[in-house]
């Protein structure tokens, strides 16, 4: 049965199966689904902003020289970042070194630490990069990224966590 902290055990580096694929790809669609519900429903809906993350990846793409249109970013959120980057993050980088620096840290606590580096990276690293103003100038967007890079690892850390109880 999978425990509730980060410990020893869940924290190593995960085999690459096919149940770990799985195990990122649900994890990643969970928390993908939940981001953009935030962003693009609910924040909207409270007037506290609407989050662009494909307007984000196509700046990106764009200032790479790299083709940036309208399919490409989706492309680039959901798939390469969202199914992908961000599961292989928590997966095989966050979890592994939290367990080791913070053992017996709870899951939860640890999603939201993960989350919180997600919107460093994405909102204070990519943004640069892409030509925009670094967290993009602090203005309401900044603190709703945030808001939706904590649930999307929350949501995705859930995920793995019941996932892996499943599986035990």
């Amino acid at each position: 049965m999978a425990t509730l902290s980060i410990n020893s055990r869940t924290a190593g580096f995960p085999a690459i199966t096919s149940e770990t694929l799985a195990l990122m790809l649900l994890s990643g669609a969970a928390g993908t689904v939940a981001f953009d519900i935030w962003g693009q429903v609910v924040a909207p809906l409270l007037g506290i902003g609407n989050l662009a993350p494909v307007g984000l990846a196509r700046s990106l793409l764009g200032a790479l020289g790299l083709p940036n249109g309208a399919p490409w970013g989706n492309l680039m959120h959901l798939l390469l970042v969202g199914l992908i980057a961000y599961p292989v993050g928590w997966l095989f980088v966050a979890r592994p070194i939290l367990g080791r620096v913070l053992p017996g840290l709870h899951w939860f606590a640890g999603s939201v630490l993960y989350g919180i580096g997600l919107w460093v990276f994405a909102i204070g690293g990519v943004t640069a990069v892409a030509g925009l103003p670094f967290f993009l100038g602090f203005t309401t967007i900044t603190w709703v990224a945030l808001v939706g890079h904590v649930i999307y690892a929350i949501i995705a850390a859930v995920t793995v966590v019941w996932l892996e109880r499943r599986a035990a």
